[in-house]
């Protein structure tokens, strides 16, 4: 038997965090009643969203996107720049974390709610490559502070690598993902962020992908993925 919320994302219907949202919004019920986060799920038990029937039997998919600025990653089918209007309608399939609205670059789409649950989660360290251009010309002062954190209101980043690409821009490599993070790093630091792109998610890289492109993930490339972040 497994947590309610860790079966809704096996089903490929959501991630964990989203699972425990719809649970939250009494749109989960179990075996007919209303569910409950400390809910144990087995084979005989039926799980329903919205009264839908969910099963583990989804064959799990794994695309990679490169999103254009102004689409929004979360999956709301009322707002018109929302992603869902860029993904097809089946499989179902969601964004492994976010990549803010003014921001450009590579997400993994999957259904596979425990992969994404390994990748989003704070204690993995999982790293993220970007590409960033300020408005102004980066110091030795700022790629210093940068590196080993920043203050924000009750936020301190952890250290991260990076280096100056040019006068004005910088690749960083971030192992966490708060809101908005880079821009309120740099923000924090007197710069105004006016392109940020990511270009990689541990192995998978934006490579040649068009904008607004999706494409499947190699088998290869799955595999490490997969390898990396827990046991095959």
């Amino acid at each position: 038997m497994i947590r309610l919320a860790k079966y809704i994302a096996e089903t490929g219907y959501c991630s964990r965090r989203g699972a425990s949202r719809l649970i939250d919004a009494e749109r989960v019920t179990v075996n007919t009643r209303p569910a409950h986060h400390i809910d144990r799920i087995s084979d005989i038990d039926q799980v329903h969203v919205d009264g839908q029937l969910l099963n583990t039997s989804v064959e799990r998919v794994y695309w990679l996107y490169n999103k254009p600025v102004g689409v929004d990653c979360a999956c709301k089918t009322d707002d018109k720049s929302s992603i869902i209007h860029r993904l097809p309608m089946s499989p179902r399939v969601f964004p492994v974390g976010r990549l803010d609205k003014d921001s450009h670059g590579l997400l993994l789409l999957t259904n596979d709610g425990e992969l994404c649950h390994q990748l989003i989660h704070p204690d993995f360290y999982h790293e993220k490559e970007y590409l960033v251009t300020v408005d102004n010309n980066v110091t030795d002062t700022f790629l210093k502070t940068m590196t080993n954190g920043v203050h924000y209101g009750d936020v301190h980043t952890r250290p991260c690598k990076i280096e100056q690409t040019s006068s004005d821009s910088f690749h960083i490599t971030l192992t966490e993902g708060k809101n908005r993070q880079i821009r309120k790093m740099c923000k924090a630091l007197g710069f105004r962020v006016t392109n940020l792109q990511r270009l990689r998610i541990l192995n998978l890289t934006l490579s040649d992908l068009g904008t607004d492109q999706i494409l499947p993930i190699t088998e290869s490339k799955l595999k490490v993925l997969i390898s990396s972040v827990k046991p095959l």
